[in-house]
């Protein structure tokens, strides 16, 4: 099993974490926000905290909150990543645009640039690669896919996200990416049954979630259903699948299992493990478990 975390990243850090929240640095701005994984004691005090922050996330249910502001920032912002690609002089750098949300995200999952890296640097070297993002959310990893030179196909059930992806992708000046406002298991259905074929797949799906017409989703329930349609519009001679799965309780077992069949029957290398971020102040916050098929 992999333990895999941002290394390069200058516009991002973590800076401690405990009590049930996360300190961090979004380019020049400080947040604090709730993190159900971080069981432990903040290693710094929360004085120290408060003294950093600029805006702390208040929940006030389960599902949304509020920002109390403690310094002056803008309710929106850029942080930049720059992916490394086969050579140095190869390196792409995307554009993110960053702001404060009822439902305590700012725009971004930060531990999923390890993916992007990957996911970059496989498509490079192909020519005209097929690329599908579900779940995509505000398109980290399409835009990594697309400077890689892929076609990139961009799926979520909400319009909001994939309109922020889209000015992700302008501020990121790159172009082309085929956006859907859809439910990923119909979408993914619709696929096979035109033949569709990918040699990189990402899925990043929720625990529970709902699709633009209501469709109901829940990770224990559909995973499986998901997972077999999927593999199936996967390239046989080329591709490259990421599935991750955020979930408390999740063992890296589950992704193993749901891929293995697959990779057993196509010679594929089959990878699991843990995303994680680790926090200046020593300690490692564990942000899900992921598979990668890979050929």
């Amino acid at each position: 099993m992999e333990l895999l975390s941002p290394q390069h990243w200058k516009d991002y850090e973590l800076i401690d974490c405990g009590n049930f929240e996360k300190l961090e640095r979004f380019g020049e701005y400080i947040t604090i926000r709730p993190e159900p994984q971080a069981l432990w004691p903040k290693i710094y005090s929360e004085a120290d905290w408060l003294k950093q922050a600029h805006v702390k996330f208040i929940p006030k249910s389960s599902s949304n909150g509020e920002w109390k502001m403690l310094k002056r920032m803008p309710d929106q912002w850029e942080i930049k990543y720059k992916m490394g690609g086969q050579k140095p002089n190869d390196a792409r750098e995307i554009v993110l645009r960053l702001g404060l949300t009822a439902f305590k995200h700012v725009g971004v999952f930060p531990e999923q640039a390890v993916n992007w890296d990957v996911i970059y640097d496989h498509l490079a070297p192909l020519s005209k690669p097929k690329f599908l993002n579900l779940f995509a959310y505000t398109g980290g990893a399409s835009l990594a896919a697309r400077a890689a030179g892929a076609d990139v196909t961009h799926v979520d059930s909400i319009k909001q996200v994939v309109n922020w992806a889209n000015d992700n992708m302008q501020r990121s000046k790159l172009d082309n990416i085929r956006w859907l406002i859809d439910d990923a298991l119909k979408f993914v259905k619709k696929e096979m049954r035109r033949g569709n074929f990918y040699q990189g797949i990402i899925l990043d799906p929720p625990a529970y979630g709902h699709g633009p017409s209501g469709e109901k989703w829940k990770l224990e329930e559909n995973i499986h259903e998901m997972m077999e349609s999927v593999l199936q519009l996967l390239d046989k001679d080329k591709h490259l699948l990421i599935l991750n799965a955020y979930s408390l309780g999740f063992s890296a077992m589950i992704p193993e299992n749901l891929l293995k069949p697959y990779a057993t029957k196509n010679k594929s290398n089959l990878s699991v493990g843990e995303l994680f971020l680790s926090a200046k102040s020593g300690v490692k916050l564990p942000l899900g478990v992921w598979g990668k098929l890979k050929k």
